[in-house]
C-alpha cells in the first residue's frame, strides 16, 4: 500500500514522501495516528503543491537570513564586565548576554540561537556563531573588556 508521510517517521521517511509499506501498518498504525495519508491522486497532487510553497518559502527565508548574516558580519558587539587581574572574569559572558547586546544594536535574536561551545569567562576578541538559517550560519565580532 502507498502513503504520503505527513510527519517525519524515524527509519521510514520524512514529511511528504511517498512510501510503500505493509497495509496492516499503514491502516493500524500511520493513519490511525494521522502520521500519513492514502496516496490518491488528489492527495498526491495536494502534497506536490505544498512541497512548492514550502520550498518558496525555504528560499525566501534563505534569502532574508542571508542579508541579515552581511549586516551581523560587519557589526562588533561590546560587552564589559568585572575582571580580576589575571583577566578572568568573575562571571561568564552567555549567551544571553550576547542576544542583550544585540537586542541593544536593533537586532531581534533568540539566544538559542547564538552557539557557544562554552560561556566566555576571560576578556578578548571572539567570533560568536549565530545560526539564523539551517544553511547560514554568521560570525559576530565580540569584545569583551574589563567594567570600571
Amino acid at each position: 500500500m502507498e502513503v504520503i508521510l505527513r510527519a517525519d517517521v524515524p527509519e521510514l521517511g520524512r514529511s511528504g514522501d511517498i512510501i510503500h509499506v505493509k497495509p496492516g501498518y499503514a491502516r493500524n498504525y500511520l493513519l490511525t495516528r494521522k502520521l500519513a495519508m492514502e496516496a490518491t491522486p488528489g492527495n498526491r497532487k495536494q502534497v506536490a503543491e505544498m512541497k512548492a510553497a514550502g520550498a518558496r518559502r525555504e528560499a525566501t527565508e534563505k534569502s532574508s537570513a542571508e542579508s541579515l548574516a552581511a549586516q551581523l558580519a560587519a557589526l562588533t558587539l561590546a560587552v564589559s564586565a568585572k575582571a580580576g587581574e589575571s583577566d578572568q572574569l568573575f562571571g561568564s559572558v552567555t549567551a544571553m548576554d550576547i542576544a542583550a547586546a544585540l537586542e541593544a544594536q536593533g537586532f531581534h535574536i533568540d539566544k538559542r540561537k547564538i552557539l557557544l561551545e562554552e560561556p566566555i569567562k576571560t576578556l578578548g576578541e571572539y567570533a560568536v556563531p549565530v545560526r539564523l538559517h539551517r544553511d547560514v550560519t554568521a560570525l559576530v565580532k565580540l569584545v569583551v573588556s574589563r567594567e570600571e
